[in-house]
Order: C-alpha cells, then sequence, then structure tokens
C-alpha cells in the first residue's frame, strides 16, 4: 500500500491493483493538484475577460475539466450550485455527437430540458485531443445578462413555460474543426437583447482554450498511458475517501423539510420540500419523492440544480479536502421524480429553480442535525433578491444588474463555531462576491448611498449566525425595472440545538414623489422613475445553542463593536444591567 500525503487529500491506493501502468503516489498528487491548477487558471481567465458585472466581479460562474468520457476531474466553483451541473450535460454532449466530435471543436449549451440548471446559465464545452485520441473536456458555465424570452435579464415571474423565459439552447456545435459557424452564432444571437453576451461567451470559449492547452501540456509531459491510470486511481481514492466520511453517519433513514412559499401566481400558495436520507453501506440516498408536485407558475427547479444543491450541502458536511472529482460524487445516489417542484416536466417555467437550493438545504439539514449534530449549521438566511434593468442616461446603453450586494446575509452557526457575516446564498456558499462600489457606481446608473453590516441581524446562540447587511442606493435611470424573487420575506434562518433564528428580509422603494412602495415577493415592476431610494434589508443565519451560554466577554465585545446592541444583549442573551455597567457600556 502507498501512502499519499495527508496535505494532498487523496488518501491511500493500492498500485497492484492499477494495472500494467504503476501509480506513483507522489506523481498522482501532482495530477490532482494540476488538474485544479488548469481549472483555477480557467477561472481567472473568465474573471479578467467578461464585460458582465455578474461575471467578473460578482463572479456567478464555474469552470471545469472532465475526461474523455465527461467524468469530472476537477472544478473551481465559484458559485458551487453551477459546478455539478457542468459534469452531466458534459455526458449528453459526449452522447449526442458521438462519432461527430473533433478537434478544435466547440458547444454551447443551456437547455434545462436536456440537463441544464438554469436558462440565463449557458455553457461552453471544448473537447481537447492529444495524438489524435480525446482525452477530455474543458467546460465554463456563467450566467448571462439576457438569454431573449419575455423579461430583459431572464428573470420572469409571470412566465408558465420556457418560451416566456428564454431561447433555449440544446447541445449545439458552434465551432466545427476550428471554423466558427457563423450562422449558428447569429440564429442564437439574434434572440438575445445585450451584446454583451456575445463577448462574454466569448470569454468562455477562450478559458476553455487555456485549459485544453494546460491539460495536452500534461500529457506531453507524462503520456497518455499515465494520465488514464492516475486519474483512475484518484477517481477510486476519491469514492474511498467519501464512504469514509458516509461511514460516520449512523446507518438508518432521516427525514427532513423545507418549504417554498408563492410561486408568482397564487396568492398564499406554499410547497413542501420533503427528503429521505438513507445511509447505509458507505452510501447515501437522498430520495425526494414525497416532495409536492412542480406549480404552474415561476417556482419550479430542475433535476440539475436541485441534485446540484443536495451535494453542494453535503459537502458541507464532510471533510473539505475530499478533492472534487467523480469519485466523490460515486457513493451518492440522488431521486427527484419528474413532475415536483424540484424537477418539473417540460415545458415548465424553472428560471427560478436554482434558489430552490436553500429550501431543499434546510430539508437536508434537518434531517441530519440529530444523527451530525457538530456538523449541521443552523438555517442560512433566505434568499430576497432582486434585478434591476433600464437604459444608463450617462452612456445610452442597457445596463442589467443583479443586486449581489444586497442579498447577501448571513449564514448559520455551527457547533464551536459563529456563522459567517454577510456570505449570501447557501447554494453560493460565499462563492458569489460583492461588486466593488465604484465598478457599480461605473457599471450602473445608480448611486450608492449605504452598504453596512447590520447590527442584532443574527440568530442568537451560544454560536451566533453571521451577520446580514443594510444596502441603500438611488436608481439612476428613467423607466426602470424592477424583479424581485426570493423567500427571504416569508421565512427566517432558523436555529439549531436551542439557538433562535433571525428575522426576515425586506426590499421597500421609495419614490421621488413621496410614495414608499414595498414590492411583492416574485413581482416585476415596471417604470421605476430616476430618483427612486432603493432599500434593502438582508438578515442573518440562525444561532446555534442556548444564547445564555454564549461566552460573556465575546458578547462585550461585540455589544462595544457595535454588532450586538446593548438592548439585544440583555433581551435575548440574558445580560446583566450590571455586567453593562462594569464593562462601561451602559444598560441600553
Amino acid at each position: 500500500m502507498n501512502d499519499i500525503s495527508d496535505k494532498a487529500g487523496i488518501g491511500t491506493i493500492d498500485s497492484s491493483t492499477e494495472g500494467a501502468t504503476p501509480i506513483d503516489p507522489i506523481l498522482l498528487s501532482v495530477y490532482a493538484r494540476t488538474f485544479r491548477a488548469i481549472t483555477d487558471e480557467m477561472s481567472i481567465s473568465v474573471e479578467r475577460t467578461t464585460r458582465s458585472p455578474i461575471l467578473c466581479e460578482a463572479k456567478d460562474y464555474v469552470t471545469g475539466l472532465y475526461d474523455a468520457e465527461g467524468r469530472m476531474l476537477e472544478q473551481t466553483e465559484n458559485l458551487p450550485i453551477l459546478a455539478f451541473s457542468l459534469a452531466p450535460v458534459c455526458k449528453h454532449i459526449r452522447k449526442t455527437f458521438d462519432g461527430d466530435i473533433h478537434e478544435g471543436d466547440v458547444f454551447f449549451h443551456n437547455d434545462v430540458f436536456s440537463l441544464g440548471n438554469q436558462n440565463n446559465d449557458v455553457a461552453a464545452f471544448k473537447p481537447v485531443f492529444f495524438e489524435r485520441e480525446l482525452v477530455g473536456w474543458t467546460a465554463v458555465k456563467g450566467h448571462q445578462a439576457d438569454i431573449g424570452g419575455n423579461v430583459r435579464g431572464g428573470y420572469n415571474p409571470n412566465a408558465v413555460e420556457v418560451w416566456q423565459e428564454a431561447l433555449r439552447i440544446p447541445a449545439v456545435k458552434i465551432v466545427e474543426r476550428g471554423k466558427l459557424r457563423r450562422d449558428v452564432w447569429n440564429l442564437i444571437f439574434a434572440n438575445i437583447r445585450l451584446d454583451i453576451v456575445q463577448h462574454d461567451m466569448k470569454a468562455e470559449m477562450g478559458a476553455c482554450e487555456v485549459g485544453a492547452r494546460r491539460l495536452v501540456e500534461l500529457l506531453k509531459k507524462y503520456g497518455a498511458a499515465s494520465y488514464r491510470a492516475h486519474k483512475q486511481a484518484l477517481f477510486d481514492a476519491t469514492r474511498r475517501m467519501m464512504q469514509a466520511e458516509i461511514a460516520k453517519i449512523p446507518s438508518g433513514t432521516y427525514s427532513g423539510e423545507g418549504y417554498v412559499y408563492y410561486d408568482g401566481r397564487h396568492e398564499g400558495s406554499k410547497f413542501t420540500i420533503r427528503v429521505d436520507v438513507e445511509v447505509q453501506d458507505k452510501k447515501i440516498r437522498f430520495d425526494y419523492s414525497r416532495t409536492d408536485a412542480q406549480t404552474n407558475g415561476f417556482v419550479n427547479g430542475t433535476f440539475t440544480s436541485s441534485a446540484s444543491a443536495t451535494i453542494l450541502t453535503l459537502l458541507q458536511m464532510v471533510n473539505p479536502d475530499i478533492p472534487h472529482n467523480e469519485g466523490m460524487v460515486e457513493p451518492i445516489e440522488i431521486v427527484i421524480p419528474e413532475g415536483t417542484i424540484l424537477n418539473a416536466a417540460y415545458p415548465k417555467a424553472t428560471t427560478f429553480g436554482n434558489h430552490l437550493c436553500p429550501p431543499n438545504a434546510d430539508a437536508i439539514q434537518r434531517a441530519l442535525a440529530p444523527v451530525l449534530p457538530d456538523r449541521v449549521t443552523a438555517g442560512w438566511n433566505n434568499l430576497l433578491c432582486s434585478l434591476t434593468t433600464g437604459t444608463d442616461p450617462k452612456k445610452n446603453e442597457p445596463y442589467v444588474d443583479i443586486g449581489f450586494m444586497g442579498l447577501k446575509g448571513g449564514s448559520g452557526a455551527l457547533s464551536g463555531c459563529d456563522g459567517y457575516d454577510h456570505i449570501g446564498m447557501i447554494d453560493a456558499s460565499g462563492g458569489v462576491l460583492d461588486q466593488d462600489y465604484e465598478m457599480f457606481e461605473q457599471q450602473t446608473p445608480h448611486r450608492l448611498v449605504k452598504h453596512e453590516l447590520l447590527p442584532d441581524s443574527a440568530g442568537p446562540g451560544q454560536w451566533r449566525g453571521g451577520l446580514g447587511v443594510e444596502t441603500v442606493f438611488e436608481i439612476g435611470s428613467d423607466d426602470t425595472q424592477l424583479v424581485t424573487f426570493g423567500d427571504g420575506d416569508f421565512e427566517g434562518a432558523f436555529g439549531l440545538n436551542g439557538g433562535r433564528g433571525a428575522g426576515l428580509n425586506s426590499i421597500t422603494l421609495r419614490y421621488p414623489d413621496g410614495r414608499t412602495v414595498v414590492p411583492r415577493n416574485k413581482d416585476l415592476i415596471t417604470g421605476v422613475p430616476r430618483g427612486t431610494v432603493y432599500h434593502q434589508v438582508a438578515n442573518g443565519g440562525g444561532g446555534w445553542g442556548d444564547p445564555a451560554q454564549r461566552d460573556r466577554q465575546v458578547l462585550l465585545d461585540e455589544v462595544r463593536n457595535g454588532v450586538v446592541s446593548a438592548a439585544a444583549a440583555v433581551r435575548d442573551y440574558g445580560l446583566s444591567a450590571a455586567e453593562l455597567r462594569a464593562a462601561n457600556l451602559g444598560e441600553n
């Protein structure tokens, strides 16, 4: 047995079972690290060459590397829910174009009914050849600023079918043997409003080329036989690492629920996500067969987005050093029947599907919290988001902006650890970044007034939730269109093990004429005038453990620093007036 270094996070492999090509444990680590370096370099390429702030500022994209069969070698997960949506599509393209895949080809895809996760998330795939043999694929998927459909920006809360949301791009060859298929290119982009999308898709293609070159360089150095043997050894070692983590969960079946509110059409509608988690023989099965049926509204998911949400939630409960490749997902089975809210049947609207991750995660957390009390967090802040579109009067150019700054609440606390402040959605897991303030004002006509951590927004606990934020900006375009979506104004983050939950999110518009408008959840508002003040509150994550057990010195420091008010320290944590006076913090 050869023991690969713990630092590499690979595990133990048996070189005697790997066939004619011997497995070198040091070289195996080199392959693992190089695969990650390739996807990291691809990610940097996307960041530096895209133009939409959704991509170059917020990093709402993922880069991936796959073998010839479309099995995951590595990925850079700027947005985790996108990361686990690339491999299924890669395998789909491999099957669809079997016998017609050539060096120099590039494929586009976004179709949610052929394993895509969201219409706006458009992917580019490039096959990689070495010595005339298909040896792998590089891929980039990013959220595009527009994808056609009824509403600029892609989110249409009034949609009931896919054609009201987006242009469908099934697997299509956009470059053939190194030559652009200009007629196909023109057909796609004639149906997309914003020219910036063409530039950003070219950036995705460029990043795929960067990754392809690096993979070929690796094979030139070590050879195809070494590559094939070591990648299989990497899969096997990673599978054993994941099986070892699953074995730490007591065998049995555990059930949990999460809730989805208002589908955009039916007032008072509520839907339940039900998961039965079965653990047995070093395998884990997530069965959503009891989940509510799909809606006739905006709020449905796809199998790929829902399965990705399941995987990323589980990964928060296991060894973070497990490499992210095909071996990691082999012990995981996910059952999501078609026709449920998590896997809507053709041709239902599904753009909201990525944002079903939080209630899906809630269901998994509630199911596993009793048997993994030290690994499951309290609830994360639920999403409430907005998207503004219009024409920038300074440039006379259209813009689309997703308000990433304002939507990022706090994460749930964990035993022994406070939640992260201002981290955002659980499906982003910190991957979606804020826009830089100056870039926000350059790339939109809006003027930022306030963006601050929000005191008292964290759920109280022995370990408190992460703080949320308060955001204020002045809308700078006439006839602005505003779309809202999420469930964060219906349900706050829940607490665990005696910890308390956090508050609700909110969005308020104050028009120049003095009117105050509170958008409905999953709303489409047109004609918002220039000078309107946009005010958003994203609350914190849930607390873990009895708040009365919180370290008193830590709590007093938080009162001193404005994280927790003196009144909340007394009300929620049981701090006494005498303790406040002794710390020179007053009583109120």
